[in-house]
């Protein structure tokens, strides 16, 4: 997609949504990484059914470790793998009050060293929690940086540094979140709603609905 093209398209999506928010409740940063890490192949209004009365009682590290994998366990039986990512969470608080001072890092390099966080989680958390200019591929932003030609590649990461290489610099802290939603509700895997989007004339999809 060319240079002028990119600008459009964002300047479009952020016309439809001036203030973007991701769709996970938190209520800290600490929280915010534990419903990212519990989110990996699930929905988020899974997440949130689970999570919120969790974070009701538990929003520290200190009091995910008081309340223990097994009672952990049972707030969030309902998500996907919950057994392997309610011992993520323990051991990613166990880690985050030994190494950390109870805080989630600002760095990307410690973030990935814990349990259950991988490139894409960090980048979220970078992101919402830090405003940081990171570009978290999903499934959602794998398929639109290859459906629409702003950023081709065969794998994630190529993706997300194609993103970052074409998102001009004034609408990167916003992109991840307006090209998640897009994906989520207009640019949808099986039947993309293209009547529907307003950057359809400007999108280098062959295969578009009608």
């Amino acid at each position: 997609m060319k240079k002028a093209d990119i600008e459009e398209f964002f300047r479009r999506l952020e016309a439809q949504r001036p203030d973007p928010q991701g769709e996970l409740h938190y209520r800290n940063t600490y929280t915010l990484l534990v419903a990212v890490v519990l989110s990996a192949q699930a929905t988020d209004i899974g997440v949130n059914r689970a999570t919120r009365p969790l974070f009701e009682k538990v929003d520290t590290p200190e009091k995910m470790l008081a309340l223990g994998e097994r009672k952990l366990k049972h707030y969030i039986k309902t998500i996907g793998l919950f057994n392997s990512k309610a011992k993520n969470v323990i051991g990613l608080s166990q880690i985050l009050i030994e190494k950390h001072d109870s805080d989630v890092p600002r760095d990307r390099e410690a973030l990935q060293k814990l349990p259950g966080v991988g490139r894409k989680t960090a980048n979220v958390v970078l992101n919402i929690a830090f405003g940081e200019p990171t570009i978290a591929v999903d499934t959602h932003l794998f398929r639109l940086g290859n459906r629409t030609g702003i950023a081709p590649g065969k794998t994630p990461l190529a993706v997300e540094k194609n993103f970052l290489k074409a998102v001009p610099d004034h609408y990167i802290c916003h992109a991840h979140h307006w090209l998640i939603l897009h994906g989520r509700y207009v640019c949808k895997a099986r039947k993309p709603d293209c009547r529907a989007c307003v950057v359809e004339d400007i999108c280098r999809f062959k295969a578009k609905t009608v």
